[in-house]
């Protein structure tokens, strides 16, 4: 046999029963989850904005940086819906690199998947409870879903997943927003496929239980940029992009039509302070064009208290393990001025 039984996992009932979402927050997270709504239906005229750093390696560094964006978030809320960014899995299969907190709890040492859904579980449930504001975590593992369905109010799936029939149809069954990103190739058809897989009801089997789903209308697009087959980035967050978006959608039958833009990744070559510009020319964009306005309605944006990254063991507080991202000083002043331009 070529798999090895390590270890057998707690169901997602077990964890969410010794791990629960205190009473006090389960009200939070429907408000939450319904101005987030709001905002991708066109209901509200405030702008989304996905924050926080590449991977969430360390939950005081996390909690930290998600009291100071509370702060920000009080500032700005009457314009701008700000959603912490706490990915709990490294989207990466390649190499014995870190592969997140899910799977790692420790970036230095071993796989421990039980050890890792606690950790993981434990660190949005403090975040909340740090900060008033629940979270958004991209499903690497479809199969994670039931171990954080009811602390998310956002999901991102990746570059990577956007093609697999398992992510499509796990979406369709998701009650929260759901960005499906573009794939690497860039490939917009592709994106609007699974946003349309997504948004449409179906049945297929899901941890053992044949399972029978109803759509979800809140699946939308992420601009994510795209690697051409010379391996360069080629950025698709520019005018004439989202006016392609745009005519794509018009030809489906899709609803609430949505995007959010990824600043970083292959939109910004993974150069991090190129995220600030960016910003500023979709929110110029926004101003200029009605549609663009009612297309685009956030941003996704790689930030953490330190900028930059540094590898594994270096220790250093507050700095990204994995990609590159924004400070913290850049950071906060970016919200508010995305809040003045909106």
């Amino acid at each position: 046999m070529s798999f090895t039984f390590v270890q057998k996992l707690p169901t997602p009932a077990q964890i969410r029963e010794e791990f629960p979402l205190p009473e006090a927050f389960v009200k939070l997270k429907q408000e939450r989850d319904r101005e987030i709504a709001d905002v991708l239906t066109g209901r509200s005229d405030k702008f989304l904005v996905v924050i926080g750093p590449c991977s969430a390696d360390n939950e005081t560094a996390v909690l930290d940086y998600v009291t100071r964006l509370a702060k920000v978030n009080e500032k700005v809320k009457d314009r701008l819906v700000i959603v912490p960014r706490i990915y709990t899995n490294k989207p990466r299969t390649t190499g014995s690199g870190y592969k997140g907190i899910t799977s790692q709890p420790d970036p230095e040492g071993k796989t421990d998947f039980r050890a890792g859904l606690i950790a993981m579980r434990r660190m949005q449930i403090h975040a909340i409870e740090a900060s008033g504001l629940t979270a958004a975590d991209e499903m690497l593992y479809p199969d994670n879903w039931g171990y954080v369905e009811d602390i998310l109010s956002y999901v991102a799936i990746g570059a990577r997943s956007v093609e697999d029939q398992q992510h499509r149809l796990a979406t369709s069954g998701f009650d929260v927003a759901s960005g499906m990103k573009n794939p690497t190739s860039g490939d917009f058809n592709v994106m609007l496929n699974s946003v349309y897989a997504a948004q449409h009801p179906h049945e297929f089997t899901y941890r053992g239980y044949e399972v029978r789903t109803d759509g979800n209308p809140l699946a939308h697009c992420v601009l994510r940029g795209a690697v051409n087959k010379r391996g360069n980035n080629t950025p698709n967050y520019h005018y004439e992009d989202i006016m392609r978006l745009i005519e794509l959608y018009e030809k489906r039958e899709l609803k609430n039509p949505a995007c959010v833009i990824d600043t970083n990744h292959s939109n910004s070559n993974k150069e991090f302070r190129q995220q600030i510009r960016i910003c500023k020319e979709i929110l110029h964009n926004r101003r200029e064009n009605r549609e663009i306005r009612d297309m685009v309605k956030g941003l996704m944006i790689e930030s953490y208290l330190e900028e930059g990254c540094q590898k594994i063991g270096e220790g250093i507080y507050g700095k990204s393990i994995t990609d590159p991202c924004l400070g913290w000083e850049d950071s906060e002043r970016l919200l508010l001025e995305i809040a003045e331009r909106v």
